[in-house]
């Protein structure tokens, strides 16, 4: 029951997308981050594939709904309905629902070109969502949602605003109620300057639905460590804190592949901190995300199900106010 709880909220996600309308407040998981924090490498790690806009400065410019599906090797029924039937892995755009993309290259132009659309070719951010589904057996069922970095200063073509801009739609997805907050933040920053997490406690002062990915933790300054921060002493979260290591910018430009990267960062953990290696990491990452969000639908599911029979009751009534369907004679 609790692995069918996803794909449920998925359906609905879809469907308010279709019509284009925000009427329920859906449980999904929210990436928040400054930007080059590391959110886009967080997605990718959880993804296993490299699918994302990369570079320095802003690149991710407008809003990412990414839906990972679990398909297991002998699901051949999705991958004939949903998919081309044979490919293990594949991708589906909501604003191109007719198209495969199997190369995930083309699915990284394809976001690229969908934001220049929109966002121009420039610096500037769009609130409107881009939706994306992947299908992969690799993956655990997750909604997660990928907003532009929070910044400080315009450059380029960029309104003087931008910051409050990007505030102002950070703070729209992340004061939904039902939303959990990932606020992605480096070790190699003062973790006590996190904008992620000053933004987060606008909303959830307590922390209750905030859980905190560190990256970059093999960047930070030699003698320093990340022991107290790791074990939740520094800054209480109420979900934890979980720290990554990402592939760096000469790592992605040598083609590394997370495969690899994966590796590197189990061996790096279990080096370093060997009394919490089983608790960090991508792999306990996406689990604990998994986790959380089939927990938290459990719980936000009766107030939406009573929520969407209301709904449901008061536009059969509209309907029912419109009289009797109307025939054209003329058409017989």
């Amino acid at each position: 029951f609790m692995e069918s709880l996803i794909p449920v909220i998925n359906k609905l996600q879809d469907v308010f997308n279709t019509v284009g309308t925000e009427l329920l407040q859906l449980p999904q998981i929210v990436v928040l981050g400054s930007q080059s924090s590391g959110k886009s490498s967080v997605l990718e790690n959880l993804v296993g594939r490299d699918f994302l806009p990369r570079g320095s400065g802003i690149v991710t410019r407008r809003p990412l709904i990414l839906q990972l599906v679990h398909v297991s090797d002998s699901n051949d029924i999705t991958r004939r309905e949903e998919g081309d039937g044979v490919s293990q892995e594949w991708a589906k755009f909501l604003h191109k629902k007719n198209e495969i993309f199997t190369d995930f290259d083309k699915v990284r132009q394809e976001i690229e070109n969908e934001t220049s659309r929109l966002a121009g070719t420039g610096k500037n951010v769009s609130s409107e969502a881009i939706h994306l589904k992947v299908y992969s057996p690799k993956v655990l069922n997750l909604t997660l949602v990928d907003l532009p970095g929070i910044t400080k200063i315009p450059v380029g073509d960029q309104p003087e605003d931008i910051e409050s801009q990007i505030n102002a739609l950070c703070l729209h997805y992340i004061s939904n109620p039902n939303c959990i907050i990932l606020a992605v933040t480096p070790a190699n920053a003062d973790m006590a300057t996190s904008e992620a997490i000053k933004i987060a406690k606008e909303v959830d002062p307590e922390g209750k639905r905030t859980l905190c990915v560190l990256t970059k933790l093999d960047l930070m300054d030699h003698g320093t460590d990340a022991h107290d921060l790791l074990m939740n002493r520094v800054i209480p979260v109420k979900l934890g804190i979980i720290g990554v290591v990402n592939r760096s910018q000469a790592d992605i430009n040598s083609k590394k592949t997370i495969a690899e990267a994966l590796t590197y960062e189990a061996s790096f953990l279990q080096r370093r901190y060997p009394s919490l290696a089983s608790r960090n990491g991508t792999v306990y990452l996406a689990k604990t995300l998994n986790r959380l969000l089939m927990h938290h639908i459990r719980d936000c599911l009766p107030e939406l199900k009573t929520r969407v029979n209301v709904m449901a009751a008061q536009f059969q009534t509209l309907l029912n106010s419109f009289g009797n369907e109307v025939v054209d004679k003329g058409q017989l």
